[in-house]
């Protein structure tokens, strides 16, 4: 199954992505506004069946899934080779790197990525983005990953010089609106196999840019969930974006920038592919 949110005819609505095009499911489920509702409200696999059959689009745009998210919180230098472009000869923290996004910074699944007139260093970084399901504080890490709800796939778009204007946080090159995205879909997750090991990989204009697996993060989702949940509570709908491999448009001499014309897609086993091009602001 593959849950979406989109607009059609000016309107907001929620619903499944099947061969056929949209259905949607909002209209007749009028007490659940998003999918987040759904999530906290019944799960996405467990909708009651419908008193009539939904209505089918072919036209549509994608929203990000999960549009009013109460926290965005995103996992960095999380993989082996990432660590190591850092060439400051330390081994691997301790404890993850985290900062936040906010909703407005992501588009959808087709829509293009803003690049704003201030800064030409619009970068992309490809991940796994996922959905809590069961909150909780202090939730173990033997138990985490059932407290996912589903997965989904992100852009994790950087404007690089941005990120390094003050001396120790990036969250002002993270939170341009529109400089990410997220999407297409909500998979349902219910198979710790969905996430331990899948391979990941980011593509610009057809050529790889990114390419690892989730089993070779130095931070597994398990570990996420746990720590995070320590010093905050997590609820239904939260989202962690799990961390991107080597190879960002920063990493390459000369760097790689994104440019109006570009297209990225950022695929997963098991999810899909997320594919956007690039406009100026």
């Amino acid at each position: 199954m593959k849950f979406a949110t989109v607009t059609i005819e000016g309107r907001t609505a929620w619903g499944q992505i099947t061969d056929e095009g949209f259905h949607d499911l909002s209209a007749l489920y009028p007490q659940w506004a998003s999918l987040r509702d759904v999530i906290t409200e019944v799960g996405l696999e467990n909708l009651p069946k419908a008193a009539a059959t939904p209505q089918v689009y072919s036209n549509f745009t994608y929203q990000i899934p999960v549009p009013n998210p109460e926290k965005i919180i995103c996992v960095g230098v999380n993989f082996p080779d990432r660590n190591a472009e850092y060439k400051d000869g330390q081994e691997a923290p301790p404890n993850m790197s985290l900062f936040p996004r906010f909703p407005r910074s992501f588009v959808g699944h087709g829509v293009p990525l803003t690049r704003p007139p201030e800064s030409e260093k619009l970068d992309y970084e490809g991940e796994i983005a996922i959905v809590i399901g069961k909150g909780g504080r202090r939730i173990p890490q033997d138990s985490a990953l059932s407290h996912i709800a589903a997965l989904t796939l992100c852009n994790e778009g950087t404007i690089r010089d941005w990120v390094r204007h003050a001396k120790f946080n990036v969250t002002q090159g993270k939170n341009w609106d529109g400089s990410g995205a997220m999407g297409p879909w909500l998979i349902p997750f219910n198979n710790d196999a969905q996430i331990v090991d899948v391979e990941l990989k980011c593509e610009v204009n057809g050529e790889t840019r990114q390419l690892d697996r989730t089993g070779r993060m130095l931070f597994p989702v398990a570990r996420q969930i746990a720590y995070i949940s320590t010093f905050t509570t997590l609820v239904p709908g939260d989202i962690i974006v799990t961390g991107t491999p080597t190879g960002a448009g920063a990493r390459f001499d000369p760097p790689r920038f994104l440019k109006p014309g570009d297209t990225i897609t950022v695929s997963a086993e098991g999810i899909g592919a997320l594919t956007n091009g690039v406009v100026d602001e």
